[in-house]
């Protein structure tokens, strides 16, 4: 078994199965059994089971969100916050199933009619990380099943109580063995079994860019489609003529929810040098009054690190920065409460020589820049090899209008530090990944397009 430890305290949440190859073989030869007759069902059909899934989590949210503070350290309000962006995808894919729309082209040729069908890919595949053990479930899950695939997926071993409580309350809701399975145990073996089958016909990965390059590489001999939703470097842009108290705000919020181990977490701060002092003065006066401990509780905290890894890498990019002249404002070392616990952390005049400027950091720790000009900022900006999402504030509609189509990410969020919701896509670009979830784009990765020529209708 896989025990699961809450790393708030190191206590024991609980154990998951971690099941042998053989096991796991079993369960993909389930997933392609199932295929079949699941994608033969009437679209209502699965998104009837769908919504009867949804409605009994959504009953049940809060048993959801203490499993989820327990395993994964975010606090009880952002827990809560996270089902309910979860459940919104399985109630979007509910509907979205009646929508997978096909066409008819104007025939090339006299007496035919040319048609367009969009069928299921097949048996999918998903690996999910531990950041957002319930979100990220429901993202691809539903999309799966709305478009007829089956899914087999293997969530974090971090994280792997909420994941088979999910499959526990679609069973109740009726959704049939083999249309969605669940895995856990060795994640390289799992790996290889997921990209060696070419039963598989999709896989769909959220995680680090080094494993997603793997996962692709792998899956290049059999040629399974892909969707990648790999490592950020997110920029946050303060302009001097931005709503200086939603800036402040919007950073707050961006940067410390799940104690800044989330992927579109504002990775680089550059702010104005007409405004630079007084918007890190703000910042500090924000956050420093944010408390820090455990999670089980309504109102906000900022919680522990996953692990004892993500603390140290925090720690040795906090002294880099320091060491490369970074002025630390508020925090900069291992919090009081000790184990994972990280104090936030804001860094002003931070060198873009830095390594936290290249490197994720997946920590509460904010990064300051200062620039001058737009020009600048955008250069900066996309001076990476990531590019999922970009913030930018700003009260100019023209510089709106170009920082949106000049900088490279796949998502570009103006005047708001909020990016997902179930009905746009979501994904990025350069070493960020490719392929798109949410809305109808989303569906559309686990579809096959055939085209059909229907001639001698005159006849």
């Amino acid at each position: 078994m896989i025990t699961v430890y809450n790393p708030a305290n190191g206590s024991i949440v609980g154990e998951a199965p971690e099941l042998s190859g053989s096991e796991v073989q079993a369960a993909i030869d389930r997933t392609f059994a199932a295929f079949p007759a699941w994608s033969r069902r009437l679209a209502k059909e699965r998104g009837d089971l769908l919504r009867a899934w949804f409605e009994i989590v959504r009953a049940d949210r809060s048993a959801f969100a203490e499993i989820m503070v327990q395993e994964n350290g975010k606090c009880f309000s952002e827990a809560l916050g996270e089902i309910d962006y979860g459940l919104g995808f399985i109630e979007w894919y509910a509907e979205e199933a009646k929508r997978v729309y096909g066409d008819t082209i104007p025939s090339h040729a006299a007496g035919a009619s040319v048609l367009v069908f969009k069928e299921p890919v097949g048996p999918t595949a998903a690996i999910t990380p531990w950041n957002f053990p319930f979100m990220m479930i429901c993202r691809k899950i539903a999309t799966a099943l709305a478009a007829g695939c089956t899914m087999i997926i293997k969530p974090s071993e971090e994280t792997p109580l909420t994941a088979y409580m999910l499959l526990d309350y679609a069973r109740r809701a009726g959704i049939p063995e083999g249309v969605f399975e669940m895995v856990t145990g060795n994640p390289k073996e799992i790996g290889e079994l997921f990209t060696g089958d070419e039963r598989i016909r999709k896989i769909s990965f959220t995680g680090s860019t080094a494993v997603g390059k793997l996962l692709a590489s792998a899956s290049g001999a059999t040629l399974t489609k892909m969707t990648l939703e790999l490592g950020g470097n997110a920029p946050f842009i303060v302009f001097d003529d931005a709503d200086f108290d939603e800036a402040v705000a919007g950073a707050v919020a961006a940067k410390l929810r799940n104690s800044g181990q989330v992927c579109i977490s504002p990775n680089r701060f550059y702010v104005q040098d007409a405004i630079y002092d007084r918007f890190v003065a703000a910042l500090a006066e924000r956050v420093g009054a944010i408390e820090v401990g455990y999670g089980m509780r309504d109102d906000f905290v900022v919680g522990p690190l996953i692990n004892q890894g993500g603390v140290d890498k925090v720690a040795a990019l906090v002294e880099d920065a320091r060491e490369r002249g970074a002025r630390v404002v508020i925090g900069g070392k291992p919090h009081a409460l000790g184990g994972f616990f990280y104090e936030p952390t804001i860094l002003a005049d931070v060198d873009d020589d830095a390594r936290m400027a290249q490197t994720e950091i997946f920590g509460p720790v904010i990064p300051i820049y200062r620039f001058k000009s737009e020009e600048e900022a955008i250069a900066r900006a996309n001076n990476t090899e990531y590019g999922l999402v970009a913030y930018t504030y700003t009260r100019d509609l023209g510089r709106a209008f170009r920082l949106s189509r000049k900088i490279e990410a796949g998502m570009v969020i103006l005047n708001s530090g909020s990016v997902g919701t179930a009905s746009v896509p979501f994904g990025g670009v350069k070493h960020s990944g490719y392929g798109r979830e949410g809305s109808y784009y989303g569906i559309e990765e686990y579809v096959d397009v055939k085209y059909v020529l229907l001639a001698g209708l005159d006849r």
